[in-house]
Order: structure tokens, then C-alpha cells, then sequence
């Protein structure tokens, strides 16, 4: 029987718990509700970008033609 009140005391505390979560929801409805329907548009999940093949073999070849300007002025400074 021990078990059995444990039980139940747990559940006590759970829906104590589960009170107070729902207030502190309905008070968070309650100021989105009152800073107006900017905060009714929800959050929007950012989309994932995606770079072809070529934009990516772009890219890299900028970025060699970069280093290799930046290798010779290395090799003109140390001469």
C-alpha cells in the first residue's frame, strides 16, 4: 500500500504542476494577445540555402586566385 500513496502523491504534485504551467501559458497568451498581431505571425523556420555545384566551383576558384595574389606579393616582399 506504501507504493500505492506514493503514487498518488506524485500525481498530487504532477497536476499541481501542470496548474501553475497552464497559468503561466495563459499569461503569456495573454501579452502576445496584447502586443498585438505582430507576435500572431509565429516564428518562421529559417530555410536551408543550398549552392550548386558550380557556385560552389566558383567560389573556389576565387578564392585560389586570391591566395595566389597573396602568395606572390609574400614572395616579392621576402625577396
Amino acid at each position: 500500500m506504501n507504493i500505492l500513496a506514493t503514487i498518488r502523491r506524485e500525481e498530487r504534485k504532477l497536476e499541481k504542476h501542470l496548474g501553475r504551467l497552464r497559468l503561466e501559458l495563459a499569461g503569456l497568451k495573454a501579452a502576445a494577445k496584447a502586443l498585438g498581431p505582430s507576435t500572431a505571425k509565429g516564428l518562421r523556420v529559417a530555410k536551408k540555402r543550398v549552392l550548386s555545384a558550380a557556385g560552389r566551383a566558383k567560389i573556389s576558384a576565387a578564392a585560389k586566385r586570391r591566395w595566389a595574389k597573396v602568395k606572390a606579393g609574400a614572395k616579392k616582399a621576402v625577396s
